[in-house]
């Protein structure tokens, strides 16, 4: 089955799809680039080397806006500027009593869209849970209380749920986070990547947040549990990345030392 449309009129037989291409699927043939049928996945490395514009990929039909050009030689961001920019990123516990619209959490699935995957399976998917969000703490918590005796951390959820004087600004697991993003993929580097993605996306918007072990804790423990919250999403996937988000209510004004990050070079 061909995946390839190449416009016979556009093609100048350049060749260098045929070079891109890792599966082999690309032939020129009469100083014209031909689909061979060849195994291709949709990776769209060939369309967008392309000079002329020449192919398009099957399966990204209907998707025409999302292709852009652009100066290859012209980075839109400058090492200095990003790195200024991870350094001013921080965790956030602390919120606004006000949740992100879902206009705005649309805009940040813009930097999942474009996250790198796996031989291009692009099966991460999101959730945002909010209104079921006790709900599904509840869910987590009835799944990691298992490794209650472990881990201190836990109980102090399990007491904090069970108290009905409890302060909902000290939330063990959520603080005062009133919205969860969670990613869903195959395969945890994807998800990891799409999230961290998105996360870093969140703070050009002046949103911020924090990455909850204790929450991807329940994945590790019974992801088949966890997976019956959400019925709509393949069972075979897993939650690998859970981001409590939100509109900071704090605003920190300087960077703090870090561990020495360790390089092996061998």
């Amino acid at each position: 089955m061909k995946h390839l449309i190449i416009d016979n009129e556009k093609c100048i037989g350049c060749s260098l799809c045929k070079q891109v291409c890792i599966r082999d699927n690309i032939e020129i043939v009469d100083n014209k680039a031909v689909d061979l049928e060849n195994n291709c996945f949709d990776c769209g490395q060939c369309s967008t080397l392309c000079p002329t514009n020449a192919i398009k990929i099957k399966a990204y039909a209907g998707q025409e806006d999302r292709i852009m050009d652009y100066d290859p030689d012209n980075i839109p961001v400058n090492y200095e500027d990003l790195l200024q920019f991870y350094k001013q990123r921080r965790t956030c516990r602390w919120f606004k009593d006000e949740k992100i619209s879902h206009q705005s959490i649309e805009k940040l699935m813009e930097a999942a869209y474009y996250s790198p995957n796996r031989q291009n399976i692009q099966d991460v998917e999101f959730a945002l849970v909010e209104d079921k969000l006790d709900e599904f703490i509840d869910h987590v918590y009835n799944i990691i209380k298992a490794k209650e005796d472990e881990c201190f951390r836990i109980e102090q959820v399990g007491a904090y749920l069970n108290d009905v004087n409890r302060n909902p600004k000290r939330h063990p697991l959520l603080w005062e986070g009133q919205q969860l993003l969670l990613a869903f993929s195959e395969n945890k580097t994807d998800a990891v990547i799409a999230m961290t993605r998105l996360e870093l996306l969140a703070y050009t918007l002046g949103f911020g947040g924090f990455h909850s072990l204790f929450i991807g804790m329940a994945e590790e423990i019974d992801n088949d549990k966890l997976m019956e919250f959400f019925p709509e999403i393949d069972s075979n996937k897993h939650m690998y990345a859970a981001f409590v988000i939100g509109i900071p209510r704090l605003k920190y004004r300087r960077t703090r030392p870090h561990k020495e990050i360790k390089l092996t070079i061998k």
